[in-house]
């Protein structure tokens, strides 16, 4: 099956389950009560997000990942902030929107068929992000604990950057005795 074919399909199959959606909750109208707009709202967010990622495996582009991941990161944020009504958060959640990028990178990866090299880009990202997180949420008014954890982040950080250094060390190393018994 050609990509428009396959687009074609994937497009039609999401609107008609936001069609049938639709009708459910005009059939059934507790299904409304049930689903309090007002606090769901952030969840429209998700769903764009997962349509980006339905489509990147529909018709195998598997860049879509990486906006799918960040749209439905956003939406994941702004649920949480409309539900509990702190919206002061994003002071530091923003420094999660990184970590959306890595786990975006890490599915693309992994549906391209290269999950080694997805781990080795996408989790530099997701970790950063975690500290930065930790970092900013502890003087900005985030959870108590991260007030207490940070250092032990930065601590995280700096081994993971040395074994990184390590690792590359050796891979070059390894890369120049391959071109060495090549010639």
């Amino acid at each position: 099956m050609d990509v428009d074919r396959r687009s074609n399909l994937a497009f039609g199959l999401i609107l008609l389950l936001i069609g049938g959606f639709f009708l459910a909750a005009q059939l059934f109208p507790q299904l409304n009560e049930m689903i309090r707009i007002d606090y769901a709202w952030p969840l429209w967010v998700v769903g764009i997000g997962m349509i980006f990622l339905v489509m990147a495996i529909a018709v195998r582009a598997p860049g879509l990942a990486v906006p799918a991941s960040i749209i439905s990161g956003i939406g994941a944020i702004l649920y949480y902030q409309n539900s509990t009504g702190r919206w002061e958060s994003w002071a530091y959640v923003w420094t999660l929107i990184p970590g959306f990028v890595g786990v975006g990178v890490l599915i693309m990866n992994l549906l391209e068929g290269r999950p080694g090299q997805g781990l080795r880009e996408g989790f530099g990202m997701i970790l950063v992000s975690l500290v930065m997180f930790g970092i900013f949420g502890s003087f900005l008014g985030g959870p108590a604990t991260l007030s207490q954890l940070w250092p032990l982040l930065l601590i995280g950080l700096g081994v993971w950057i040395m074994l990184q250094g390590r690792i590359n060390v050796r891979r070059e190393a390894k890369t120049k005795r391959n071109e060495t018994e090549a010639e």
